[in-house]
C-alpha cells in the first residue's frame, strides 16, 4: 500500500523532474536489500464468510490487535487502514486481504524469520477474533457480490473507475492476492538489465507459483486466474511494456509511458478524483482544478500501474499468485516444479521438430 507523502509537495515541470525521482533510488551493490509484500485471504473460522471491517471477526479488530501490540495507527476517516512498525507495513486491501510489506532486508533468511514472525502473531490475533487464512491466488469460496469493501477513499475511486476499463478490475481488486518481490538497482543500466530479465521469466514465474484454480467454489481450468484477471483488468497501465525489450533509457521510457496513463486521483488532505482521461502530462503541464503536479503526485500516480515489473524507487516483481510460507521461502513445491520441468521438454521438443 502507498502512503503519501505530503511533505514532499515538491513540484515537478519536466521529464527530468520525474526521471529524478527514480534515479534517487540508485544503490552501490553494498546496500542493495529485498523488500516483500506478502498477502493472505481472510475467512470468518465459524461460516468461511469473508470478514468485514466492522464487528468482532473484522479486519478493523485485526488492525486495532496489532496497534495494541506494537505499531503506530495510520488512520483514514476515522478508521485505522494500516499499521507501520520501524521500516515493515500491515495493511489491507480492498477485500479485506491483509498485507505484511516487510521491512528490506539483506538476504533471503532474515525474509523468512520475519515473514514467521508475522504469521505466529497473526495466528494469535486470528485465534481470539475467529478468523482463519488462505495463502492463495484468488478467493475460492463465495462470489465477489459476497466480499464486503473495506473503508478507504482510494478504494472508493478505484471501485468507480474499474469497470470503465475493463470486465475484471472488480475481482482484482476484491478477490486476489500475491506475493511480491521488490528488488534494488545500481544505475539506470542495472536498472534496464534487471528490468529486461524480470519481463523475460514472470510468465515463468506466473505457472511456477500458479495457486488459483477454483473460483466460486469450482474449478475454473486455469492454474492462475488471478493471472486471467490481470488479462483484462486496465490494460493502460496493466501487462508487459515492450520498451523493456528496446530500449535502454528505461527511466525516461518508463516515465514517458507513465505520462500518458490516465490519472485515478490526487491527494489534498485527501483523495480527490480527477477527470477521467487527464493525464499526468497534462496535470503537470496544466494544472487541474487550481492545483498542480508535485513529486508526492507522480510517487502517488506510480503506484496506480500495474505492469508486471513496476518501477518506483526500486523494482516491484509482481507476476506470482498469494502463497504459503514454504512456497515464499523454499521455492514452488517440489510437483509442481517437476510439471512445469515437464511442460518446458515438452516445448523444447515442439520446438526442435518444427
Amino acid at each position: 500500500m502507498h502512503l503519501v507523502d505530503e511533505a514532499d509537495a515538491v513540484p515537478v515541470r519536466s521529464l527530468d523532474d520525474l526521471r529524478a525521482y527514480f534515479s534517487s533510488g540508485d544503490k552501490p551493490a553494498s546496500a542493495w536489500r529485498i523488500g516483500t509484500e506478502h498477502e493472505l485471504i481472510g475467512v470468518i473460522r465459524a461460516g468461511g464468510e469473508a470478514p468485514p471491517y466492522e464487528g468482532p471477526h473484522g479486519i478493523g479488530a485485526l488492525l486495532e490487535w496489532f496497534a495494541a501490540h506494537g505499531g503506530q495507527a495510520v488512520v483514514e476517516g476515522g478508521h485505522t487502514i494500516a499499521i507501520t512498525r520501524g521500516d515493515a507495513q500491515l495493511t489491507l486491501e480492498p477485500g479485506g486481504q491483509f498485507e505484511l510489506a516487510g521491512r528490506p532486508v539483506e538476504a533471503d533468511t532474515r525474509f523468512a524469520a520475519d515473514l514467521d514472525a508475522h504469521i505466529a502473531e497473526l495466528a494469535v490475533a486470528s485465534q481470539q477474533l475467529g478468523l482463519a487464512w488462505l495463502a492463495c491466488g484468488l478467493r475460492p469460496f463465495g462470489t465477489r457480490a459476497s466480499i464486503p469493501w473495506m473503508p478507504k477513499r482510494r478504494y472508493e475511486v478505484m471501485r468507480a473507475y474499474m469497470p470503465t476499463v475493463g470486465t475484471r478490475g472488480l475481482d482484482m481488486m476484491q478477490r486476489t492476492a500475491t506475493v511480491q518481490a521488490n528488488l534494488d538497482f545500481a544505475d539506470e543500466a542495472d536498472c534496464a538489465a534487471k528490468m529486461r530479465c524480470l519481463y523475460s521469466i514472470t510468465s515463468i514465474l506466473t505457472a511456477l507459483w500458479a495457486a488459483s484454480p477454483i473460483v466460486d467454489e469450482q474449478v475454473s481450468g486455469f492454474q492462475s486466474y488471478r493471472a486471467w484477471i490481470w488479462r483484462d483488468t486496465d490494460n493502460a497501465r496493466a501487462g508487459l511494456m515492450p520498451f523493456v525489450f528496446e530500449r535502454t533509457d528505461i527511466t525516461t521510457a518508463y516515465t514517458e509511458w507513465a505520462l500518458d496513463v490516465p490519472m485515478y486521483f490526487i491527494y489534498r488532505n485527501g483523495y480527490v478524483s480527477v477527470p477521467a482521461g487527464l493525464t499526468f502530462r497534462m496535470f503537470m503541464t496544466s494544472g487541474w482544478n487550481g492545483e498542480h503536479a508535485t513529486r508526492a503526485d507522480w510517487a502517488l500516480h506510480l503506484s496506480t500501474l500495474f505492469p508486471e515489473g513496476r518501477l518506483k524507487k526500486f523494482i516491484e516483481v509482481r507476476g506470482r499468485d498469494g502463497t504459503d510460507r514454504d512456497a515464499d521461502v523454499r521455492g514452488s513445491p517440489a510437483p509442481r516444479r517437476r510439471r512445469a520441468a515437464l511442460r518446458v521438454r515438452r516445448a523444447r521438443r515442439c520446438a526442435h521438430r518444427r
